[in-house]
């Protein structure tokens, strides 16, 4: 469990830390279209990595993105339903859309150890910056108390999540 709203919560830092860049942050229902477009990029992803690396690390890696990232979305829809809310597109969850598109078209052409490589840095890049949101914007932001505690609550899943994906980036270094 504490995994499902670490990985809810890494949609809500990255739109925290761009709602914050303009001024204002996402409301509800933009944070709702947030969560599941940033989990849907991250699934897709993994599956495609699931589908082409030879690698046992980067596919149990992978595996590990789809099976959260799958959870995330089934908790978002339970989150939707608690608050009420109709999940509402925005500029964060249309830039997460765009991005996870990019990272496909970019990933799809690639094999083997270039492909592996290209998978790995992006997780590596996306979950630093998750955990940077996270210290330096959500929970110094955050005003409900149980958000805030949550918050601090699921940091340590984006560390073990950035430390995986780093022992397995290492590990492609030493093979190449």
């Amino acid at each position: 469990m504490k995994t499902i709203h670490g990985l809810l919560l890494a949609a809500l830092a990255f739109s925290s830390a761009t709602g914050l860049a303009q001024g204002s942050g996402p409301t509800d229902p933009q944070i709702a279209a947030i969560v599941v477009v940033a989990n849907q990029a991250d699934i897709d992803a993994g599956k495609l990595a699931e589908s082409k690396t030879q690698s046992k690390d980067v596919k149990a890696f992978a595996q590990r993105m789809v099976a959260d990232h799958t959870s995330v979305n089934q908790a978002a829809v339970n989150l939707v339903h608690k608050l009420g809310v109709t999940p509402e597109a925005n500029p964060t969850s249309d830039s997460l859309k765009q991005g996870g598109e990019a990272n496909i078209a970019n990933l799809t052409p690639l094999q083997g150890a270039q492909f592996d490589r290209a998978y790995i840095d992006h997780e590596v890049a996306y979950h630093e910056q998750v955990i940077d949101a996270l210290d330096k914007t959500l929970i110094p932001s955050a005003q409900n108390a149980e958000l805030k505690a949550l918050l601090v609550k699921v940091r340590p899943a984006f560390v073990a999540h950035l430390d995986h994906a780093k022992h397995v980036q290492a590990s492609l270094g030493k093979m190449q």
